[in-house]
């Protein structure tokens, strides 16, 4: 017995320094080594898959930082292509499949972020207690000392502040890294009492920021969130793929350069320091982010600054609810706040991915990138428009009712308008995340425009637009019935 104990460990060592910080399990091991971990994240890959190679780095940065949390979550990986009794056993049908495994039998499917950032976070949040109690200064110094922002509670004694602590603790657990304490050493070094605090690792403290975000609000646990999702990123934030809803709020600037605090941190704080020089004379106006150029590169590609993403220097762009506005020139201070003055001021033209416009128009409309502002937004005329994509089979189905309906109300003072979502940059304003999408916006209220989930055929259009349209139809009554002649 003592003999197979041995050769267990024996073998799981030498797969862990094999493979990094991620474990490699085998039919031989897997049912015996799974049985060694509380938690763990199981990734059941097949080496010619594409999207199993695009994880493959993101799963070896998260797995030694998951490897040293309290407690240890274990990131291990099955090939199915040589293991087949493992994976069938698993009901593998699709790679990379993932399982959370709880005492070495399978808790749950993991459907959560796959960079590294977002994994670490998620894991976390699934290890222990939503929020660590914290006994000693050590453990104190330790928890705070780590490479993450942290969230600290200190509570001298039982409170509302402690119960709504712990209430968003147990929602927001996937999203940061939760303890708190009544210990009063801790208190007395921390010099916090009845307090909420987030606290910034080392490597990155600058002398813009403070390093210590106490929440100020009442025991609300929606104040709590909101303090925490959009007031503890400093004036630059690092954004990862893993925390992208902490900089949702526009406008933003976003500056990509090859930020990393692990390999150089010298150079992305020397870069940081320059971001946040100019983002101190914008507090509460603007934010400001910081984001790895490689990490983010589709996006600088849809940002209209693909042609400069082999720069050496940072490259910019502004996000607004009016859209992309890419920094055209050579990344310094002085251009940096320069630009973000011009979008401001409205002075800068928006970058926007579009088709030509066309020549001539049918009853559909058909808006592309550079005619929106014009046929859309600045009609005096209520608007019905349809995002869609040609490869997508309910598109193709609503398309003769659409038709239809555009020449029904041909003579009203209503535009019928479609859009290419595939082909042109969806403004800001609105949402689309799949097809079709729709949205009626009232001529005298075009910023707020609100989604249509009514039904689709012709007369389920009709009616809608009857009842909302700003002035009425001439030719339905707000019920959708069509009027007489006499009538109009």
């Amino acid at each position: 017995m003592i003999w197979v104990q041995a050769a267990l460990v024996a073998s799981f060592l030498a797969f862990a320094s094999a493979g990094g910080a991620v474990l490699e399990y085998t039919d031989g091991n897997f049912e015996d080594l799974i049985q060694t971990h509380d938690i763990a994240l199981v990734k059941f890959y097949a080496p010619w898959c594409g999207h199993c190679k695009k994880m493959a780095p993101e799963y070896e940065k998260a797995a030694p930082k998951l490897a040293s949390n309290d407690p240890p979550v274990a990131l291990i990986k099955v090939d199915c292509t040589t293991e087949k009794t493992v994976c069938d056993k698993f009901g593998v049908k699709g790679f990379p499949t993932l399982k959370i495994f709880r005492n070495g039998s399978p808790a749950q499917d993991y459907d959560g972020p796959r960079d590294a950032d977002g994994i670490v976070k998620f894991m976390r949040g699934q290890s222990g207690p939503s929020s660590k109690e914290l006994k000693t200064v050590d453990e104190f110094e330790k928890f705070t000392g780590g490479d993450e922002n942290v969230v600290v509670g200190f509570f001298e004694s039982e409170s509302k502040l402690k119960d709504s602590f712990l209430k968003v603790a147990d929602t927001e657990r996937d999203r940061f890294a939760f303890a708190h304490t009544s210990n009063k050493d801790i208190i007395k070094k921390a010099g916090y009492s009845d307090d909420v605090v987030v606290f910034v690792p080392k490597k990155l403290h600058n002398k813009f920021d403070t390093n210590e975000f106490k929440y100020d609000g009442n025991y609300d646990t929606d104040k709590i969130k909101n303090f925490l999702v959009h007031e503890t990123v400093g004036l630059a934030g690092i954004r990862t793929q893993g925390n992208l809803f902490q900089f949702e709020q526009k406008p933003i600037v976003i500056v990509y350069y090859n930020v990393d605090y692990v390999k150089d941190p010298k150079g992305s704080n020397y870069w940081r320091n320059r971001v946040l020089k100019v983002a101190q004379n914008y507090k509460r106006k603007v934010q400001f982010a910081v984001s790895n150029k490689e990490e983010f590169s589709s996006e600088i590609e849809t940002n209209g600054l693909g042609e400069r993403k082999d720069s050496d220097k940072p490259i910019v762009a502004v996000l607004t609810n009016e859209g992309k506005f890419p920094m055209d020139q050579e990344f310094s201070m002085d251009n940096l706040q320069q630009f973000v003055d011009e979008v401001l001021a409205g002075n800068a033209e928006p970058y926007m991915k579009s088709e030509p416009i066309p020549d001539e128009q049918g009853d559909v409309k058909v808006a592309v990138g550079k005619n929106f502002k014009q046929l859309i937004m600045n009609a005096d005329k209520d608007v019905l428009i349809e995002f869609y994509a040609p490869w997508c089979g309910h598109c193709k189905s609503l398309a003769p009712k659409y038709e239809e309906l555009a020449q029904k109300l041909n003579k009203e003072d209503v535009i019928i308008a479609k859009m290419d979502a595939t082909a042109n940059d969806v403004p800001p304003l609105f949402e689309v995340r799949g097809f079709p999408t729709l949205f009626w916006l009232p001529k005298n209220a075009k910023s707020n425009p609100i989604p249509y989930n009514g039904g689709r055929e012709v007369k389920d259009f009709v009616n809608f637009i009857s009842k909302h349209s700003t002035d009425g139809l001439k030719g339905f009554s707000r019920d959708g019935k069509k009027k007489k002649h006499t009538e109009l």
